[in-house]
């Protein structure tokens, strides 16, 4: 069936079957994964923060260190029940429960959101930061690659799954400081090749940032002149 076709049969089935909310499952608004009450809890990062590290108003002051990243991005903040989807989303129970569409849906929206606030010019490639393989094995998937390749079908850009390598199955980030972050990931982190000039960088959450600048230095060493991140979501300073 051609495109036209299947966008009439997908209006159609909207009208008979109302898509239901991916975090409640009441009826969906037109065009959202959400309800209108979902929406109302959700709360989104201004529209005048600082296009480039979102944590003061455009203007208002001095960004934080986000070098080499010419900008982190975010759509909203991780508050609840956002900080509740995205734990849905990344520790899914074992069995036919794991497969439930409502985190996926809900990752989805996050992250397409995200993708259209990063706005500038398109990437030319969207590079997800990669887990150990260890780290992989035992979780069976890579959270930040289901974000990439949301961001990536809103941008319309490739998306390179394999572009970074994690040479060191690092400690758990959760608890340590921004320095003690900074250490623990330095050296962490190697582009497998050459990448293009414009490179869109993703990970789920947006958090002190260590890692999406150690990525963003392997990006640039491996050829890359701008590396925006790209996120579902971020922590509030």
């Amino acid at each position: 069936m051609d495109r036209p076709g299947i966008r009439w049969l997908k209006a159609a089935l909207d009208a008979l079957l109302p898509p239901a909310c991916a975090g409640c499952g009441a009826a969906a608004l037109a065009g959202s994964a959400l309800c209108e009450r979902c929406e109302s809890l959700v709360v989104p990062i201004a529209a005048d923060a600082c296009p480039r590290c979102q944590l003061h108003r455009a203007g208002a002051g001095a960004c934080a260190e986000i070098a080499p990243l010419d900008a982190a991005v975010a759509a909203v903040w991780l508050e609840p029940p956002v900080i509740d989807w995205i734990h849905a989303f990344k520790y899914p129970p074992r069995g036919l429960r794991g497969l439930a569409p409502g985190p996926l849906a809900l990752i989805g929206e996050l992250a397409a959101r995200s993708a259209r606030r990063a706005g500038g010019p398109a990437p030319e490639l969207v590079v997800p930061v990669p887990l150990h393989p260890r780290r992989l094995r035992a979780r069976g998937f890579n959270p930040a690659l289901v974000v990439a390749r949301a961001v990536a079908r809103t941008a319309a850009a490739p998306v390179a799954a394999t572009a970074l390598a994690r040479l060191r199955d690092t400690p758990s980030q959760t608890g340590l400081s921004a320095a003690e972050r900074r250490r623990n990931l330095r050296g962490a982190l190697r582009a497998r090749g050459a990448v293009p000039a414009r490179v869109w960088l993703v990970d789920d959450v947006v958090t002190t940032g260590a890692t999406l600048r150690e990525a963003a230095r392997a990006l640039c060493a491996a050829g890359a002149k701008s590396v925006v991140a790209v996120c579902a979501a971020r922590t509030p300073r």
